[in-house]
Protein backbone atom coordinates (compact mmCIF):
# COMPACT_ATOMS: atom_id res chain seq x y z
CA UNK A 1 0.00 0.00 0.00
CA UNK A 2 1.34 3.47 -0.64
CA UNK A 3 1.50 6.23 1.37
CA UNK A 4 -1.27 7.86 -0.56
CA UNK A 5 -3.37 4.75 -0.14
CA UNK A 6 -2.63 4.53 3.59
CA UNK A 7 -3.43 8.59 4.18
CA UNK A 8 -6.50 8.18 2.49
CA UNK A 9 -7.48 4.76 4.71
CA UNK A 10 -6.63 6.41 7.90
CA UNK A 11 -8.97 8.98 7.00
CA UNK A 12 -7.92 11.50 10.01
CA UNK A 13 -4.52 12.69 10.62
CA UNK A 14 -3.60 13.66 14.16
CA UNK A 15 -1.98 16.91 14.41
CA UNK A 16 0.36 17.61 17.30
CA UNK A 17 1.75 20.62 17.68
CA UNK A 18 4.20 21.84 20.88
CA UNK A 19 4.94 18.40 23.14
CA UNK A 20 8.38 17.09 23.98
CA UNK A 21 9.12 13.65 23.24
CA UNK A 22 7.65 12.10 26.07
CA UNK A 23 4.25 13.40 25.76
CA UNK A 24 4.25 13.45 21.86
CA UNK A 25 4.80 9.55 22.86
CA UNK A 26 2.09 9.19 25.22
CA UNK A 27 -0.32 10.95 22.48
CA UNK A 28 0.59 8.52 19.55
CA UNK A 29 0.00 5.99 21.45
CA UNK A 30 -3.41 7.22 22.56
CA UNK A 31 -4.75 8.01 19.67
CA UNK A 32 -3.54 4.27 18.18
CA UNK A 33 -5.72 3.04 21.27
CA UNK A 34 -8.39 5.03 20.12
CA UNK A 35 -8.39 3.61 16.64
CA UNK A 36 -6.70 6.13 14.79
CA UNK A 37 -3.50 5.84 12.73
CA UNK A 38 -1.56 8.69 10.93
CA UNK A 39 0.03 11.43 12.98
CA UNK A 40 1.52 14.84 11.91
CA UNK A 41 4.28 16.52 14.30
CA UNK A 42 4.67 20.10 13.25
CA UNK A 43 7.82 22.19 13.20
CA UNK A 44 8.22 24.92 15.67
CA UNK A 45 9.32 28.32 13.18
CA UNK A 46 11.25 29.35 16.48
CA UNK A 47 13.08 26.42 17.14
CA UNK A 48 15.75 24.07 15.35
CA UNK A 49 14.19 21.62 12.93
CA UNK A 50 16.67 18.50 14.88
CA UNK A 51 14.19 18.87 17.92
CA UNK A 52 11.13 18.31 16.14
CA UNK A 53 12.98 16.21 13.22
CA UNK A 54 14.19 14.08 16.69
CA UNK A 55 10.76 13.17 18.02
CA UNK A 56 9.52 12.05 14.76
CA UNK A 57 12.71 9.87 14.20
CA UNK A 58 11.70 8.35 18.29
CA UNK A 59 7.74 7.87 17.06
CA UNK A 60 9.06 6.13 13.74
CA UNK A 61 10.89 3.69 15.93
CA UNK A 62 8.36 2.91 17.97
CA UNK A 63 5.15 2.76 16.13
CA UNK A 64 6.56 1.83 12.82
CA UNK A 65 4.03 -0.42 10.68
CA UNK A 66 0.93 1.03 13.62
CA UNK A 67 0.95 4.98 12.80
CA UNK A 68 2.02 6.69 10.28
CA UNK A 69 4.08 9.87 11.10
CA UNK A 70 4.11 12.32 8.45
CA UNK A 71 5.80 16.18 9.51
CA UNK A 72 3.74 19.23 9.50
CA UNK A 73 3.92 23.08 9.48
CA UNK A 74 6.92 22.44 7.18
CA UNK A 75 7.81 25.71 5.43
CA UNK A 76 11.65 25.51 4.87
CA UNK A 77 14.06 23.28 2.72
CA UNK A 78 16.25 22.67 6.23
CA UNK A 79 12.66 21.66 7.91
CA UNK A 80 11.81 19.26 4.69
CA UNK A 81 15.35 17.51 4.99
CA UNK A 82 15.32 17.09 8.75
CA UNK A 83 11.89 15.24 8.29
CA UNK A 84 12.78 13.60 5.47
CA UNK A 85 16.28 12.18 7.46
CA UNK A 86 13.89 11.59 10.52
CA UNK A 87 11.96 9.16 8.02
CA UNK A 88 8.85 11.20 7.62
CA UNK A 89 6.04 9.21 5.43
CA UNK A 90 4.33 12.45 4.37
CA UNK A 91 5.24 16.82 4.31
CA UNK A 92 2.08 19.13 5.57
CA UNK A 93 1.92 22.32 4.93
CA UNK A 94 0.21 25.71 5.67
CA UNK A 95 0.97 27.45 2.72
CA UNK A 96 1.77 26.53 -1.30
CA UNK A 97 5.76 26.64 -1.85
CA UNK A 98 5.93 25.66 -5.21
CA UNK A 99 9.88 24.70 -4.43
CA UNK A 100 9.31 22.75 -1.11
CA UNK A 101 6.25 20.86 -2.70
CA UNK A 102 9.02 20.31 -5.46
CA UNK A 103 11.86 19.04 -3.41
CA UNK A 104 9.20 16.93 -1.62
CA UNK A 105 8.72 14.69 -4.45
CA UNK A 106 12.42 14.52 -5.36
CA UNK A 107 12.81 12.89 -2.39
CA UNK A 108 9.95 10.44 -2.80
CA UNK A 109 7.58 11.52 -0.29
CA UNK A 110 3.65 12.65 -0.06
CA UNK A 111 3.64 16.15 -0.22
CA UNK A 112 0.47 18.14 1.13
CA UNK A 113 0.47 21.87 0.58
CA UNK A 114 -1.99 24.47 1.95
CA UNK A 115 -3.95 26.27 -0.18
CA UNK A 116 -7.46 28.18 -0.58
CA UNK A 117 -8.31 29.09 -3.73
CA UNK A 118 -8.77 27.81 -6.42
CA UNK A 119 -5.91 28.86 -8.16
CA UNK A 120 -3.68 28.05 -5.29
CA UNK A 121 -5.26 24.60 -4.90
CA UNK A 122 -4.80 24.32 -9.03
CA UNK A 123 -1.19 25.46 -8.88
CA UNK A 124 -0.16 22.71 -5.89
CA UNK A 125 -1.52 20.36 -7.68
CA UNK A 126 0.53 21.29 -10.85
CA UNK A 127 3.27 21.51 -8.53
CA UNK A 128 3.46 17.84 -7.74
CA UNK A 129 1.41 18.11 -4.46
CA UNK A 130 -0.47 14.40 -4.22
CA UNK A 131 -3.04 16.33 -1.26
CA UNK A 132 -3.92 20.01 -1.36
CA UNK A 133 -4.95 21.02 1.73
CA UNK A 134 -7.77 23.42 1.85
CA UNK A 135 -6.85 25.13 5.02
CA UNK A 136 -8.79 27.13 6.98
CA UNK A 137 -11.36 25.23 6.50
CA UNK A 138 -13.48 26.67 8.75
CA UNK A 139 -13.74 29.89 7.68
CA UNK A 140 -15.76 28.34 4.33
CA UNK A 141 -16.84 25.04 5.99
CA UNK A 142 -17.87 21.97 3.90
CA UNK A 143 -20.16 23.90 1.20
CA UNK A 144 -16.52 24.95 0.34
CA UNK A 145 -15.00 21.99 -0.20
CA UNK A 146 -18.25 20.70 -2.21
CA UNK A 147 -17.75 24.11 -4.76
CA UNK A 148 -13.94 23.17 -4.97
CA UNK A 149 -14.56 20.12 -6.65
CA UNK A 150 -16.58 20.88 -8.95
CA UNK A 151 -14.05 22.19 -10.95
CA UNK A 152 -11.16 20.62 -9.25
CA UNK A 153 -13.09 17.21 -8.69
CA UNK A 154 -9.52 15.64 -10.04
CA UNK A 155 -7.69 16.99 -7.20
CA UNK A 156 -7.76 14.88 -3.20
CA UNK A 157 -8.65 17.98 -1.10
CA UNK A 158 -7.99 17.58 2.83
CA UNK A 159 -9.91 19.43 5.27
CA UNK A 160 -7.76 21.22 8.37
CA UNK A 161 -9.01 23.61 10.26
CA UNK A 162 -12.36 23.55 12.67
CA UNK A 163 -12.80 19.67 11.80
CA UNK A 164 -14.74 18.84 15.00
CA UNK A 165 -17.26 15.99 15.65
CA UNK A 166 -20.38 17.82 14.67
CA UNK A 167 -19.26 18.71 10.93
CA UNK A 168 -16.64 15.57 10.45
CA UNK A 169 -19.10 13.79 8.31
CA UNK A 170 -20.17 16.47 6.39
CA UNK A 171 -16.50 17.53 5.41
CA UNK A 172 -16.20 13.85 4.33
CA UNK A 173 -19.64 14.11 2.47
CA UNK A 174 -18.46 17.43 0.43
CA UNK A 175 -15.99 15.26 -1.11
CA UNK A 176 -12.48 15.92 1.39
CA UNK A 177 -10.55 12.91 1.20
CA UNK A 178 -9.45 13.28 4.47
CA UNK A 179 -9.53 15.63 7.48
CA UNK A 180 -6.57 17.49 9.47
CA UNK A 181 -7.45 17.59 13.70
CA UNK A 182 -5.34 19.16 16.16
CA UNK A 183 -6.45 20.62 19.88
CA UNK A 184 -10.16 18.83 19.16
CA UNK A 185 -8.46 15.55 19.73
CA UNK A 186 -4.84 16.58 21.73
CA UNK A 187 -6.59 19.07 24.12
CA UNK A 188 -4.08 21.08 25.51
CA UNK A 189 -5.38 20.68 29.09
CA UNK A 190 -5.55 16.86 29.02
CA UNK A 191 -1.42 16.66 27.86
CA UNK A 192 -0.65 19.30 30.48
CA UNK A 193 -2.92 16.89 33.32
CA UNK A 194 -1.30 13.72 31.91
CA UNK A 195 -4.84 12.61 31.16
CA UNK A 196 -4.12 10.45 27.86
CA UNK A 197 -6.72 8.60 28.37
CA UNK A 198 -9.04 11.53 27.46
CA UNK A 199 -6.85 12.01 24.04
CA UNK A 200 -7.53 8.00 23.87
CA UNK A 201 -11.63 8.63 24.35
CA UNK A 202 -11.53 11.36 21.77
CA UNK A 203 -9.82 9.92 19.50
CA UNK A 204 -11.84 6.62 19.15
CA UNK A 205 -15.28 9.10 19.64
CA UNK A 206 -13.41 10.33 16.08
CA UNK A 207 -12.68 7.23 14.56
CA UNK A 208 -16.45 6.00 14.90
CA UNK A 209 -17.21 8.91 12.02
CA UNK A 210 -14.89 7.14 9.35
Amino acid sequence: MTTFDKVLAGGIITIIRGLNSDHAEKTVEAIFAGGLHLAEITFDQTAEPEVTANIIRTLNRKFEGRVLIGAGTVMTAKQLHAAYDAGAAYIISPNADSSIIRETKRLGLLSMPGAYTATEVARCYADGADIVKVFPSDSAGPGYIKALRGPLHHIPLAAVGGVNLENIRDFFDAGACCVGIGSNIVSKQAVQEGDFVKIRMLAAAYAAKL
